[in-house]
């Protein structure tokens, strides 16, 4: 490779909830960093990763999906999304070919078209939908004339992701790599063990879940013996979430427990002993403090 000029640069995925940036993001970069769910709004934050392909590192960015936002959290994200998208290397807009041009992608598309960005389109989930449906879907979004190339892939299987992985990788430009080659996401470590619980969270609770609901890493210890202590807190807006994430004589919080420590030990190579905890705090929606924890800019309004 010290004969072969390396490139570096950040590629920001954009799009609107559950199109799947977080499914394709983990098949990019071949390791689980983003939290997955059905529930819409999973992805809080922008959440960064890392992946090699020939002589490019690429900073891939996994932005929260993009609708209209009728709450302060909402508008955080939403804005964090758009940040992303401004400050990029290159762009891409990543749409659910089975739901087509939705209110929230004409939103997207709307943005781009009044900015004069360009992006690459990704039509994802293509195994959902019949080929000519798709084809005339390829057909309706390049007519707008911002997208510079087409995607088809799905991210779920994988079919197709190689190949935009390497495309992406030669739109880089020349440049030192930023990160060890070893690096596979820009993220303390604490943020994605509580990233962890928060999944099983949504997985577990589902239509029950708390939109209130955030997960924080208070203690991490790492013991003698290599195992790994880990004290997280679950804070629920309202004293009667609490139960829902109890459940029945605490059994639902410690079925999510199991679930987090036995993807924690996987994720570390170790024993991983972890507590969780239920509080309440109240208006934390209003807190500058825990939008900070979250990776987010707290809104004025």
């Amino acid at each position: 490779m010290d004969d072969i000029a390396t490139k570096c640069g950040y590629v920001t995925l954009i799009g609107a909830p559950n199109a799947g940036k977080s499914t394709l993001l983990n098949q990019l970069v071949g390791a689980k960093i983003a939290i997955v769910s059905p529930k819409v709004q999973t992805t809080r934050a922008r959440v960064t990763a890392i992946a090699i392909e020939d002589n490019s590192q690429i900073i891939f960015v996994d932005t929260p999906g993009i609708f209209a936002p009728s709450r302060r959290l909402e508008t955080a994200m939403v804005n964090a999304a758009w940040e992303g998208a401004n400050d990029t290397d290159v762009l891409a807009l990543l749409i659910d070919a089975n739901k087509g041009i939705s209110k929230d992608v004409e939103r997207i598309i709307s943005n781009l078209e009044k900015s004069g960005k360009k992006a690459h389109l990704i039509l994802n989930k293509i195994d959902m939908i019949k080929r000519e449906k798709l084809l005339g879907l390829a057909k309706e979004l390049t007519d707008r004339g911002i997208f510079r190339e087409v995607f088809m892939i799905s991210a779920l299987n994988g079919d197709g992701v190689a190949d935009l992985r390497k495309y992406l990788a030669e739109e880089l430009p020349e440049g030192p790599w930023l990160y060890p080659e070893d690096q596979l996401a820009i993220a303390p470590m604490r943020y994605l063990a509580a990233e962890i619980t928060r999944e099983k969270l949504f997985l577990r609770l589902n239509q029950e879940l708390p939109y209130s609901l955030t997960v924080e890493t208070e203690k991490w210890e790492e013991r003698p013996d290599g195992s790994v202590k880990i004290d997280q807190v679950i804070f629920v807006s309202r004293a009667n979430h609490k139960p829902i994430v109890l459940g029945k004589g605490g059994q639902t919080i410690k079925q999510i427990g199991a679930m987090a420590r036995e993807e924690l030990e996987e994720t570390l190579g170790c024993r991983v002993h972890l507590f969780l905890f239920v509080k309440v705090r109240e208006k934390w929606l209003d807190d500058p403090e825990r939008y900070q924890e979250m990776g987010l800019d707290f809104p004025k309004s």
